[in-house]
């Protein structure tokens, strides 16, 4: 039964999105990366991450390709880049959905960066790459 079914929480898992050194005037041309951070102090398994961009730009709705990457595992305490994002894609919503194993079970959590969270404002300290970005726990 589904009140049987053991709900975990994702924990010590976080999503950034970091400015590369050099800025670009253009939103088109200005690219920034996108990093998954495990902060458990043991590897997670089977990562799948799919990405996708949405909302009203310019007066049009728009919808980016959903993108998936595959990560085998992802060492403790580690961080690793999942794909870059220009900076004009910041006017959607950007989502990160995340599923993976750990400890014998199956983990997923939406992450989801809300049209204009993605700025100099909310940055906050990177771990791992001591640089400023944006993240989600």
């Amino acid at each position: 039964m589904k009140k049987d079914i053991p709900k975990h929480k994702v924990e010590d898992l976080a999503i950034a999105v970091v400015p590369r050194d050099e800025r670009i005037e253009d939103p088109a041309e200005d690219l920034w990366d996108t990093y998954i951070i495990n902060l458990k102090d043991e590897k997670i398994k089977s990562v799948l991450i799919a990405s996708q961009g949405y909302g009203e730009l310019d007066g049009k709705e728009m919808k980016t390709t959903t993108l998936r990457h595959f990560f085998e595992e992802i060492g403790p305490l580690e961080i690793l880049k999942i794909e870059p994002i220009q900076r004009k894609l910041f006017d959607l919503t950007n989502e990160y959905w995340v599923s993976f194993n750990f400890e014998g079970y199956m983990y997923d959590k939406k992450y989801v960066f809300v049209k204009g969270s993605i700025s100099d404002i909310n940055f906050t300290l990177i771990p791992f790459i001591n640089r400023k970005g944006v993240m989600i726990r």
